[in-house]
């Protein structure tokens, strides 16, 4: 095959496939992961450092694989049971870790992640011990489970592992279902938060709110993030029928921080609020975004919080959504701390700037290339495009947008690409490893639909496509300012991701 148009060097991508088709027994997922790392590793790349690479110590490595393989006989997290029968029976085996530390919990349909990751930092800068648990991954298992802002070692995660394998066996045994993939991880998370021991824990839920495996923390301050349209199977379809599973992360007494929301959404949510007793601050009256203008690799901010205005605070990432998400992460922060209740006076501003000014958010309008440039973003449901199309537009003066989009066959495949239409010259559809990944021809016959045939490339391998996509960016020349967007999954964004690696 061909070099990526830009690269001197020997193609990274070479021998992707039969990496892949070797690895037969493993989870799709997982050896696409491992395929990336080794053709990474041929190029001599070193991974940013919060997206962990394959542990070089072959025994290590080969640990993790084991546990990896384990993990993959289990549900995936597309497949649910709406209970926490399973998940509170492993709780109580293994002695209530969960309730060792105080959390804080995000929900939401967007933003969860990059919210989560500003609450980590803003507390981090404070001094305090931090877990944080996010899904999915972007590159590497271990991600999902974080101890004073990085993922935790290889070795850590299988050993905690094995600690708990004896429970989990026995809560297997006396359930109607053996507890799911993402409901063990959420075990090993409250597990490793207690042992770690972390002063506070900040929770992403895996979806819904009230029957996701993580609602067995009693969280002290309750995130909603933007709610909008995504699983409407397993959630409902309107943004107020979704807010009714999110709203079971509010727990009696606790502090709400709700970003701006739809008026039926809110509805719920406020009613939810009042039931369990909470105080409640929204976006828009009790805290804010007071002005934001773009700076170079950023946004410089002006937030308002619950205790006063904090000004010229950058943050490293693209986009209005992004400053949102700081305003909605520096108010749960303050609400942790009492400020607005116990406490009148504001966070120390020097913190709060140094903390917003180190965020990094993985695959997250990322850039991983220049000349031309490529940006990954997980955009993969309408609302999350919108956004996104916007930042892009705003952050990148691009005279020709490519895309490459490799969408799951279960989200609104329409809606997302309505919503990049306008940004996108021309779009290559393509499809990543996952079980869950529409077929690329699936995916070409409703972009064609939507932006033409004219303006559609069907490539079903991804490494094909991003070769594709930068050879149409380079079309205008060097210095024209053609462009790449890689998104419409958080998988194809990880695979993107690991085949590129990060030269920016």
């Amino acid at each position: 095959m061909s070099e990526i148009p830009g690269n001197d060097q020997p193609d990274p991508l070479d021998g992707f496939d039969e990496i892949i088709e070797a690895e037969t027994t493993r989870d799709p997922d997982l050896a696409v992961i491992e395929a990336g790392s080794r053709t990474l590793r041929t190029q001599g790349g070193t991974p940013e450092a919060d997206v962990p690479a394959r542990p070089e110590d072959p025994e290590v490595d080969k640990a993790l694989r084991e546990v990896e393989a384990e993990l993959a006989t289990r549900w995936g997290e597309t497949k649910l049971e709406p209970s926490v029968a399973r998940i509170s029976a492993l709780m109580d085996v293994l002695g209530e870790p969960q309730r060792s530390y105080p959390s804080i919990h995000i929900t939401g349909t967007n933003g969860k992640t990059s919210t989560a990751r500003m609450i980590e930092a803003l507390l981090g800068a404070f001094e305090l011990r931090t877990g944080r648990y996010t899904s999915p991954h972007v590159q590497s298992i271990t991600e999902r489970i974080s101890l004073d802002g990085a993922p935790i070692s290889a070795e850590r995660f299988v050993e905690t592992y094995e600690d708990i394998k004896p429970y989990i066996e026995m809560v297997d045994g006396q359930q109607e279902y053996r507890l799911s993939f993402f409901e063990v991880l959420t075990g090993m998370a409250y597990a490793a938060f207690a042992d770690a021991p972390v002063d506070v824990a900040v929770v992403e839920v895996g979806m819904g709110g009230s029957w996701d495996a993580t609602n067995v923390i009693d969280g002290d301050v309750a995130v909603v993030t933007p709610i909008d349209l995504d699983h409407t199977d397993r959630l409902g379809e309107t943004p107020g029928a979704i807010a009714g599973e999110k709203s079971g992360i509010i727990k009696q007494g606790a502090t709400v921080i709700l970003a701006q929301q739809p008026v039926d959404a809110a509805q719920v949510l406020l009613k939810k609020s009042v039931e369990a007793d909470a105080t409640v601050a929204r976006e828009g009256l009790e805290f804010g975004v007071v002005a934001r203008q773009v700076a170079v690799g950023g946004q410089l901010m002006t937030l308002r919080g619950l205790g006063g205005e904090y000004t010229e605070i950058y943050l490293p990432l693209h986009g209005a959504h992004q400053a949102h998400n700081a305003a909605v992460a520096l108010a749960a922060v303050e609400a942790f701390f009492g400020v607005g209740a116990q406490r009148q006076e504001q966070l120390d501003a020097d913190t709060v700037r140094k903390a917003f000014a180190a965020v990094a958010s993985p695959g997250r309008m990322e850039v991983v290339r220049r000349s031309p440039t490529v940006v990954l973003d997980a955009a993969h449901n309408p609302a999350g495009a919108r956004v996104t199309a916007e930042a892009i537009g705003e952050a990148f003066q691009f005279s020709r947008l490519i895309g490459v989009v490799g969408a799951s066959g279960d989200k609104n495949v329409r809606g997302l690409l309505e919503a990049f239409e306008p940004v996108f010259a021309e779009v290559v559809v393509t499809q990543n490893s996952s079980h869950r990944a529409m077929d690329a021809d699936e995916l070409a016959g409703i972009a064609v639909e939507v932006f033409g045939e004219e303006r559609v490339q069907v490539e079903p391998r991804l490494p094909d496509a991003l070769e594709a996509a930068i050879t149409l960016a380079e079309e205008e020349g060097e210095f024209a300012g053609g462009g790449v967007l890689v998104t419409g999954s958080v998988i194809t964004v990880g695979e993107a991701r690991l085949l590129l690696g990060k030269s920016a």
